[in-house]
């Protein structure tokens, strides 16, 4: 095992308040029999510091141990897997600074109960290998749990787009945005805007590339306007907040670390923000929400006044429903289906205020058909002409009060069709803030999560056998069979 220099000094600080926990003694006893101030010494236990040998030697005699124990790279088998941990690849992966942990209080947890941690440390190492967990995926779902903790809402962010939009007297909206985006870059930032990427054959695909060696920002001009004015208003997000760490394509070729996925979410949460301003988009829901009567021309025409994709438009939607409406209990979810295959994926959501259903963990499986972000990919099919269809729904779970009040929006582009889905919970708070929720005119709908862990044996819309809820069913009734046997 490699250990660097920090994984050392915590390495000691645990060898150390370990012998100080094994003899009963503590750290002002430590002190007063070495000569160290208490302050010193806790230092050394969190690993923060390393004494000099001569305070090594004054330590190890009041603990009564071999100096060569303390500072050996040896270490006891109940530390081991302390030490495997801090000096793995896992430890240097995790984004503990954005969450507001310090590495010594992770060393105080393991110095509390190195044995049982161990063991849930060396668990969680082996799930992680088992199920093939990659580095992207941790960053993405560290991301993911880093928007929950602040209920996606980021107050500094709001206010850079705001100021940039004052200072740089941007109004309007599609290509006299972009030409007023363009404008920004090349005058503040001397970086101009190229929309020559598709000619490229093997970089056709991308949306977008910075070219940091020549300044030049190349777009594929195949993109709709709003695509466009999204990469212009990112750009100017690394550009203001002058950010060096971070990806220079549109798309996710290679996550060199978290602080790169989350630079491009802080440079992305500006740009929705530019786009869809805070004010106007609260102002826009407050006279929405205040319908009597479900409007789906009214949601759209609110859509149309920003040059933003629906997904956009949609996605600010959960930092500003929480912030001002007092809305968050929702989730966020992105259906996509491939034109080719057919087959639907769920490639992004959010839960603010719980793991609400469903969620991407239910892989290999099939979504249920009565959700709305389902069978609105089939309406659009249908209507071949829209670029996009929008539609709502009241959703009640099976064997759950729950009941959800779902917006979505399904979308077209070359390659798949999306829908994007905000669910809110329906409850006392929704009810006085959104007047048509009780619309009779809003369809309702008892769903479920997947088809094999449906119980349902009604359901016209089932797309794959109930196995793992008859597997269940099986194990429980199993159980019941021991516990009759041993209680006869």
């Amino acid at each position: 095992m490699i250990l660097n220099e920090e994984t050392i000094r915590l390495i000691l600080g645990l060898k150390i308040r370990s012998s100080r926990a094994d003899k009963g003694i503590s750290l002002t006893e430590l002190a007063q029999q070495t000569g160290v101030s208490v302050s010193y010494l806790n230092e050394i236990e969190k690993g923060k510091k390393h004494p000099k040998p001569s305070k090594i030697a004054l330590i190890a005699d009041a603990l009564d141990v071999p100096y060569d124990q303390l500072v050996s790279l040896e270490i006891d088998k109940k530390l081991l897997a302390v030490a495997r941990l801090l000096s793995s690849d896992l430890m240097k992966e995790l984004p503990l600074e954005h969450f507001g942990i310090d590495i010594s209080t992770l060393v105080d947890v393991f110095a509390t109960a190195p044995a049982k941690f161990g063991a849930f440390v060396n668990t969680l190492i082996e799930i992680a290998r088992n199920r093939d967990i990659s580095v992207e995926q941790f960053y993405f779902d560290a991301l993911r749990s880093y928007q929950e903790m602040r209920e996606n809402y980021f107050g500094d962010l709001e206010q850079l787009a705001s100021t940039f939009i004052e200072e740089k007297n941007i109004e309007g909206n599609g290509t006299s945005l972009i030409a007023q985006l363009e404008q920004v870059l090349l005058t503040d930032y001397s970086i101009k805007v190229k929309y020559t990427l598709q000619k490229n054959e093997q970089l056709k695909e991308l949306r977008s590339l910075f070219d940091s060696n020549n300044k030049e920002l190349l777009i594929n001009d195949k993109l709709s306007v709003e695509q466009k004015a999204f990469i212009l208003a990112k750009e100017i997000g690394f550009q203001l907040l002058n950010i060096e760490n971070r990806s220079y394509t549109s798309v996710w070729v290679k996550v060199e670390s978290f602080d790169v996925v989350l630079n491009n979410f802080r440079t992305s949460y500006f740009a929705g923000a530019v786009l869809v301003s805070c004010d106007q988009l609260i102002e826009d829901m407050e006279g929405f929400f205040a319908h009597k009567k479900w409007s789906a021309e009214s949601l759209d025409a609110i859509m149309q006044k920003y040059t933003a994709t629906p997904e956009v438009f949609m996605y600010r939607l959960t930092s500003i429903l929480p912030k001002f409406f007092g809305l968050n209990q929702l989730f966020f979810l992105k259906f996509d289906r491939n034109k080719s295959d057919k087959e639907v994926h769920l490639s992004k959501e959010l839960h603010l205020s719980g793991l609400h259903n469903p969620h991407a963990s239910f892989r290999h499986e099939h979504y249920c058909n009565r959700w709305i972000s389902i069978w609105l990919l089939n309406d659009l099919e249908k209507a071949p002409k829209e670029q996009w269809i929008s539609g709502i729904q009241r959703s009640s779970y099976v064997d759950s009060t729950n009941e959800y009040l779902l917006f979505s929006v399904a979308r077209r582009t070359p390659t798949q069709n999306s829908t994007v889905s905000i669910g809110l919970l329906i409850n006392q708070q929704l009810t006085q803030k959104v007047r048509f929720v009780n619309d009779e005119n809003i369809p309702r709908r008892l769903v479920n999560i997947t088809c094999e862990r449906c119980r349902l044996t009604d359901c016209q819309e089932r797309s794959a056998e109930a196995r793992i809820y008859l597997k269940q069913q099986q194990q429980e009734q199993l159980i019941n069979a021991i516990q009759e046997f041993l209680n006869r």
